[in-house]
């Protein structure tokens, strides 16, 4: 919680802090929105392309506490760095090292996760830590919105800074407070062992009348919900345009989203172990098709925020059940780089999802989440023809 809070101050306070000249030089030409796709998008793929491989050394290191305070003691020093980077260029540099230590850290985090759970409790464990790191993501855009408009302040020994050198300042302080935390209050479980096989990630289908793997059609639902989360980032200021509003009103409608997530999330993910998971999936990515088009034509801000708040629960409906059911399906000793098909997936999401605002914007407002629900529609047919109905017990 006390990581994503730290983190997502950034979705707020990067595109304002490149709009508010503090940031100078030109990057190939491109547009401002462009631009700041590509500094928030740049962070989730660095990630994703780099989980694979740390997930698959933490398997056969058999060591998951070490790579996470790696990564969050990068991520310390990353978030800090902004206060001194004033060009695009330096951006981009330091969304990049965050994304390696992202890398680090959750895939990590998520086999620690699965290997305390059974097949009975995985659904409720999962929900129970995404609500904690949803929570931090959704108070960190709060916080930083109300942060960045109520500067500039003044203290008697560090003199008069502005609300972005704040965020960017509590940011790394979070980062630290996660850091103490796990070395104080995390161990590796006893009966992990290093695992010497080589990538197990598949995607075909082993079993017969199906043409993909069931993790990695998992992984694929995973990518387009998350586009989804990305949609509003890019473009804060043509939605405080569209809807007459400020930085503090659009931290709302991002945080109603998670916020909503974050409450059902432990609740999905228990009903999951008992209900199955693939059911809740499809439900999810089927609600959020409507919903998503209904962010498009919003004109007022409590329609974003109504909008938001439903697009939170149907993420919800799908994430939890999802990383449940991967773990399911994983094998021993292996939970960190099959996993990391979710976690990939989820990253890379939000990177194309960021993109994908930036670019299309340009062609109407609307335009880009009609994409979005499209894809929503796409993963729910993948699930409901690929994914068997039974869970397959963890071998």
């Amino acid at each position: 919680m006390a990581d994503a809070l730290g983190n997502s101050f950034l979705i707020v306070v990067l595109p304002l802090y490149i709009a508010s000249g503090e940031v100078t030089g030109d990057f190939f030409g491109f547009s401002e929105s462009l631009i700041t796709g590509l500094v928030i998008g740049l962070f989730g793929l660095v990630s994703s392309f780099c989980q694979p491989f740390t997930g698959r050394i933490s398997d056969k290191m058999g060591k998951r506490r070490l790579f996470v305070l790696v990564g969050l003691f990068i991520f310390m020093l990353a978030n800090f760095s902004y206060s001194i980077a004033h060009n695009y260029t330096a951006l981009l540099i330091i969304r990049a090292i965050q994304g390696l230590a992202a890398a680090l850290t959750i895939t990590a985090t998520l086999a620690l996760v699965s290997e305390v759970s059974s097949n009975g409790n995985r659904g409720g464990n999962m929900g129970v830590y995404n609500a904690f790191r949803l929570i931090g993501f959704g108070i960190g855009p709060l916080a930083s919105g109300a942060l960045v408009e109520g500067g500039p302040y003044h203290l008697p020994i560090v003199g008069e800074f502005n609300g972005f050198m704040a965020a960017f300042a509590l940011a790394a302080i979070a980062a630290l407070v996660s850091f103490l935390l796990v070395a104080f209050f995390v161990h590796d479980p006893e009966d992990i062992e290093p695992n010497s096989e080589g990538m197990i990630i598949r995607f075909r289908s082993r079993e017969p009348g199906k043409f993909l793997d069931p993790i990695f059609t998992l992984g694929l639902a995973t990518l387009f919900m998350s586009m989804g989360f990305a949609l509003l980032a890019p473009i804060e200021l043509e939605v405080n345009e569209r809807l007459s509003q400020g930085a503090f009103l659009f931290s709302v409608e991002f945080s109603a989203l998670i916020g909503s997530m974050a409450i059902l999330q432990p609740i999905i993910g228990k009903a999951s172990d008992k209900y199955g998971r693939r059911i809740f999936i499809i439900i999810g990515l089927v609600c959020l098709i409507p919903i998503i088009i209904a962010e498009g034509l919003a004109t007022q801000p409590w329609h974003m925020i109504t909008a938001r708040a439903l697009h939170g629960i149907s993420a919800a409906m799908v994430f939890a059940p999802a990383l449940a059911l991967a773990g399911d399906l994983a094998k021993k000793g292996q939970a960190a780089a099959q996993l990391s098909v979710l976690t990939v997936a989820f990253g890379l999401g939000i990177s194309l999802g960021a993109f994908l605002t930036g670019y299309a914007i340009r062609f109407g407002f609307v335009v880009p989440f009609i994409i979005g629900a499209v894809l929503a529609a796409i993963g729910a047919v993948l699930v409901k023809t690929q994914v068997p109905k039974g869970e397959i017990a963890k071998s």
